[in-house]
């Protein structure tokens, strides 16, 4: 049995590893002159919100916490990623093995988008409320 978790830790790490690779190489691809212009505003989006410190949705908040961790940011990668050309995807992942290091930077100007967002649909949602019940 405890070969078996040591494997399974050995392709989580391997996985997170990847993950990082690849965000590092969709920033690299965001500054690529060859890249499509929408693709660059999903990479944006995606490499914002990875690098971003604050989540959607709060990892405190079970099970959906980490939903946006497991689902959201792979999906949104990989929807990146098919829009990115082929040999410049390849370069900027070969650029992203040989130049990342261990620590990845910190986007915050991605935290005041997110908190922007998230003020921005409490606000909405208190406006719909308000509303609702100022027509009772």
């Amino acid at each position: 049995m405890r070969a078996t978790d040591d494997n399974v830790w050995k392709r989580w790490k391997a996985r997170v590893n990847e993950l990082k690779q690849n965000t590092y190489a969709l920033y690299l691809a965001s500054l690529d002159p060859r890249v499509p212009w929408l693709a660059k505003l999903v990479i944006g989006a995606v490499v914002t919100y990875a690098l971003s410190p604050v989540d959607l949705i709060p990892d405190f908040i079970p099970l959906l916490g980490y939903l946006d961790d497991l689902l959201l940011l792979p999906l949104g990668m990989a929807l990146a990623i098919r829009m990115i050309p082929d040999h410049v995807w390849q370069d900027c992942k070969a650029r992203s093995h040989a130049a990342l290091s261990t620590k990845l930077p910190r986007s915050y100007t991605a935290v005041i988008v997110i908190v922007l967002l998230w003020i921005a649909a409490i606000s909405w949602i208190g406006w719909l409320v308000w509303c609702f019940f100022a027509e009772q």
